[in-house]
């Protein structure tokens, strides 16, 4: 069987799971290939199939993600690696790293935090495109640090980042203690947990991303309200906070936010639906 034939037999088999059957028929034969989809398209179809096609089909036909399949992701023109230890990274995600290049301003250098940092996608991207910032990820997933140490070691930014354990869900009765040894920074990026418990939520996100970077109590707010009173500690005097957050909950962390004496700035995403909040 030719890779022409075999991707056209795969986009038949993937119509009834995949909105998108011949593109993830193509992506994965290219990966198989180790090749990108355009020299596929333009100079592999009338190769001999590569043998265990089927089984990266099968798996994409039980609804698993694309990017754990092949183990990479793009953001923001960048590959990031990815597997089920954390979220992929989202186009909707990029409206944080525009609203955090702006509140950034002229700042030719500076810290920057990221609470969450799962790939480390967000710091590093940020890192990548401000060449005189250092930053720091905290992630309370030891598997999800190594991957975001992996990216930056692949991207050449292991010198100006660190990856560090730390999980705020803990929090003890007096409050603050995963804080504790941190310096203040310029910015400080976080993408926590915003699903409710009960959302209804598609089988490749529900089934195989990881449920403790998602869900977030009943109205998808718990992590905010443990984030957002340590802001203030964290941040230097004129820093700002970008925040990610679900498309109905600009209000409500706004007014988390106003509590601790932030004021909050909406910004939407390319669906123009509300994406990320600037706090300063």
């Amino acid at each position: 069987m030719t890779v022409a034939e075999a991707v056209r037999a795969a986009a038949q088999r993937l119509q009834a799971t995949s909105e998108t059957a011949r593109l993830d028929a193509e992506l994965l034969m290219a990966h198989l290939l180790r090749t990108g989809r355009s020299e596929t398209l333009l100079h592999r179809m009338q190769d001999r199939a590569p043998s265990g096609y089927d089984l990266l089909v099968e798996r994409r036909a039980g609804c698993e993600p694309i990017a754990y399949i092949t183990g990479r992701c793009s953001f923001f023109g960048r590959e990031f690696l990815v597997n089920r230890a954390v979220l992929i990274p989202r186009a909707d995600s990029e409206t944080v790293i525009d609203a955090a290049l702006c509140a950034l301003g002229n700042l030719e250098e500076g810290q920057i935090l990221d609470l969450g940092t799962g790939s480390g996608a967000l710091l590093l991207t940020l890192l990548a495109e401000r060449e005189g910032f250092r930053g720091t990820g905290l992630d309370r997933s030891q598997a999800a640090l190594a991957v975001a140490s992996e990216n930056a070691e692949r991207l050449g930014l292991t010198g100006r980042s660190r990856f560090l354990e730390a999980d705020w869900s803990e929090e003890g009765d007096q409050g603050g203690f995963w804080t504790e040894g941190l310096d203040r920074v310029d910015l400080v990026i976080a993408n926590p947990p915003y699903v409710e418990t009960d959302a209804e939520l598609t089988i490749d996100v529900r089934n195989f991303e990881p449920a403790g970077a998602l869900f977030a109590g009943s109205d998808g707010l718990d992590d905010y309200r443990r984030l957002i009173p340590s802001l203030p500690e964290l941040m230097l005097p004129g820093a700002k906070a970008v925040l990610e957050i679900g498309a109905s909950q600009a209000r409500a962390v706004a007014e988390l936010a106003e509590k601790e004496g932030l004021d909050a700035e909406l910004r939407h995403d390319l669906a123009n639906r509300p994406r990320a909040l600037i706090l300063s």
